[in-house]
């Protein structure tokens, strides 16, 4: 609105299109490169080792600030996390519940002061020593837990997508480092040379930005004119405004006497609640009294299994090491025996080699046999066929032959017959 009215004075220095001009100027000499990297990946390995340092911190502080989530939904995600890390993250959750129950005992017992949000532990050293091995434990457990998510990509991942159920601070936190992570990329990217011609720019950037000051004060002083005719007409406005205020002030006191009564009334049902609510708060304080009473008989009771379970730990422990010396003794035996029967194997199997060339040998031999028997075999055979032909000829031979000689006889006798018939008569 003021670049429109400056636009329509005649007597004005300058125009908006003269501002446009030396904005597009602005533009055209301005190489915003040079404010980007000259390169878009890391060449050093320092460089790259730096980056990789802050980018495990990142992912570190990521999974640990959900550790708490991940521990109230367990359950849920048991067929992701797997039962080496459902273990671990069992034992943390345990570990910290005890963690909460020493701290507030302490707190109670007057042996823990805070001071500027940290805690100062007032007491003997056998107290002092015990909360540090918790301290300790808890811290170990949050390595292995990281260390464990680490081996395993898939569950990390399906962690990191409960994004949504972390600590407001501890997201600000990990988008500040990622900030940082940024800033720290971009300056590693840059080169010293680069470094120089940034700043020379920069320099160009501030010669130009004091031209557009000088600019600017000379329409802001033009502007100031126009501002002095709107405030005239927002002074009209105002004594306006004023004569309705005056109306306003008579619907108040109008209404005065109603609000006041409306206030009162709010009073006492303020009151009431106020009797009610101290007596909840009362019971309550009642209820926590008795819990805190049933919290500390069931961490000494605790304290008596926590002893008996480390005791069967040790138990176990030491039946495993037996268990496991005795593995190795037996697997001696076995290595010693398989060595013999490797040798014994080798053994026969260089026998084996040398019964196969005989073998071999042989077999060429007993073709060569089998072939001349099967020669001496058909030729047997032939001989005996030719006997068997030359047998059933002899055979028919004779058969005729001897047709022959009785049909001979024969005729000689029907001779002989006719002969002494023929005389006889």
């Amino acid at each position: 609105s003021a670049f429109t009215l400056l636009s329509t004075d005649s007597s004005s220095k300058y125009s908006v299109g003269h501002i446009q001009t030396l904005k597009k100027s602005a533009i055209k000499t301005s190489p915003l490169k040079l404010l980007d990297p000259g390169r878009s990946k890391l060449t050093t390995v320092e460089t790259k080792r730096i980056i990789s340092v802050l980018d495990e911190t990142i992912f570190k502080i990521e999974l640990i600030s959900l550790i708490t989530h991940i521990t109230e939904f367990l359950e849920g995600l048991s067929t992701i996390l797997g039962s080496e890390l459902m273990g671990a993250l069992k034992e943390h959750e345990w570990l910290s519940n005890n963690m909460e129950a020493l701290l507030t005992q302490l707190q109670r017992e007057g042996l823990l002061k805070q001071e500027d949000g940290r805690g100062d532990l007032v007491g003997s050293e056998e107290q002092i020593s015990h909360l540090q091995l918790h301290q300790q434990a808890v811290k170990s457990s949050i390595r292995n837990i990281l260390r464990l998510f680490q081996a395993d990509p898939l569950a990390s991942q399906a962690v990191r997508d409960e994004a949504y159920a972390r600590d407001l601070s501890a997201e600000v936190f990990i988008q500040s480092l990622s900030g940082f992570r940024g800033f720290l990329f971009e300056k590693l990217l840059t080169s010293p040379l680069e470094e120089q011609e940034k700043i020379q720019f920069m320099e160009e950037i501030s010669l130009r930005d004091k031209k557009n000051t000088e600019t600017i004060a000379a329409l802001e002083a033009e502007l100031a004119a126009v501002i002095q005719n709107r405030d005239d007409e927002i002074m009209k406005k105002n004594a306006a405004i004023r004569d309705l205020k005056s109306h306003l002030l008579h619907l108040e006191k109008f209404s005065e006497s109603q609000i006041q009564r409306t206030k009162q009334e709010a009073e006492k049902l303020q009151k009431g609640e106020l009797r009610i609510s101290q007596a909840k708060c009362a019971k309550i304080q009642q209820d926590t009294h008795q819990l805190r009473t049933q919290l500390n008989v069931l961490i000494i009771d605790n304290r008596d299994s926590e002893l008996a379970l480390r005791k069967k730990k040790y138990k176990v422990e030491m039946e495993i090491e037996n268990w496991i010396q005795k593995y190795d003794a037996d697997m001696g035996e076995k290595q010693t025996e398989y060595e013999e029967v490797d040798a014994v194997y080798t053994e026969e199997k260089a026998q084996l080699a040398e019964l196969k060339e005989k073998y071999a040998v042989l077999e060429k031999e007993y073709s060569q046999i089998k072939e001349e028997r099967r020669q001496s075999l058909e030729k047997k055979e032939r001989a005996e066929r030719e006997l068997a032909i030359m047998v059933r000829a002899a055979t028919h031979i004779q058969a005729f032959w001897k047709g022959y000689l009785v049909r001979s006889l024969l005729k000689s006798k029907r001779k002989k017959k006719g002969k002494a018939k023929k005389s006889k008569k």
